[in-house]
């Protein structure tokens, strides 16, 4: 019966403005919609159609202030177990690397996990490099972009979908995967599950909780920073063509005007 940890995250809705804060370039939270980002809706899916065929239990962890909350409830509505939230407001404006060693401390945690299942990136950073990093970091076999995942005893069986054809891999347990868009469509929340998450197992800690010192971490301490944001210039008006016969030639004109051919 396999112990899994998905990693989510809470993320302004893609359908909301989304903008850097003025003061520090850092991404402004506060001014979209947040809503659990939909790959990690897929991850979680995947976890408990694990959960659902061969028992155990589903643990989700997130990284984020007060109001990830929102996000974890979310994942434990659609039948996730319990919880761990890492809060803390040293956090704020932590680069990449930073959060996947706070990550990977948190997964340290969870007592007995076996296999850990993110999304492929985030629709915030879109990094893409936080699984292999967690990875790396706790020493454990790396399989990413499933669409496909079957756990067989001790080892997990990953199908991987590429431009060119099918990849298959496989690695002994404990492991960290991350799926695609592909990988499955995610359920809605009950209402029953909807009641239940309320009553579920949430462990919220700080940085100092995890053995990290605050000054290892956050904007000040990242290892990289945004110096200049500009708000994206409005679209201009395009260019309209008549054709009087000569279309083909004037549309030819503009694109070798713009080197386009």
């Amino acid at each position: 019966m396999p112990n899994i940890v998905v990693l989510v995250k809470q993320v302004p809705d893609t359908y909301s403005e989304r903008k850097l804060a003025s003061a520090d370039h850092t991404l402004d939270r506060a001014s979209a919609d947040a809503v659990l980002d939909e790959i990690n809706e897929r991850a979680v899916e995947e976890a408990l159609q694990i959960k659902e065929a061969q028992g155990g239990e589903v643990t989700v962890l997130t990284v984020g202030p007060e109001r990830a909350t929102d996000a974890i409830r979310k994942a434990l509505s659609m039948g996730a177990d319990k919880a761990v939230h890492v809060s803390d407001e040293s956090l704020h404006g932590a680069d990449i690397i930073q959060t996947a060693k706070v990550l990977a401390k948190a997964i340290g945690t969870v007592e007995g996990y076996d296999l850990v299942i993110a999304g492929n990136e985030s629709t915030d950073g879109v990094g893409g490099a936080i699984p292999g990093m967690i990875a790396e970091l706790l020493g454990l076999p790396s399989l990413t972009h499933a669409r496909k995942v079957e756990i067989d005893g001790s080892s997990v069986k990953v199908e991987r979908e590429t431009d060119t054809g099918r990849t298959f891999l496989e690695a002994s347990l404990p492991a960290v995967i991350s799926v695609g868009e592909k990988i499955n469509d995610p359920r809605y929340p009950s209402f029953k599950g909807i009641m239940a998450a309320k009553k579920k197992p949430v462990t919220t800690l700080t940085v100092a909780d995890l053995g990290i010192d605050a000054s290892e971490v956050g904007l000040a301490n990242a290892a990289t920073s945004v110096l200049e944001s500009a708000p994206k210039p409005p679209r201009a008006a395009g260019q309209q063509i008549t054709d009087e016969g000569d279309g083909g030639s004037k549309i030819a004109e503009y694109l070798v005007s713009q080197k386009l051919i």
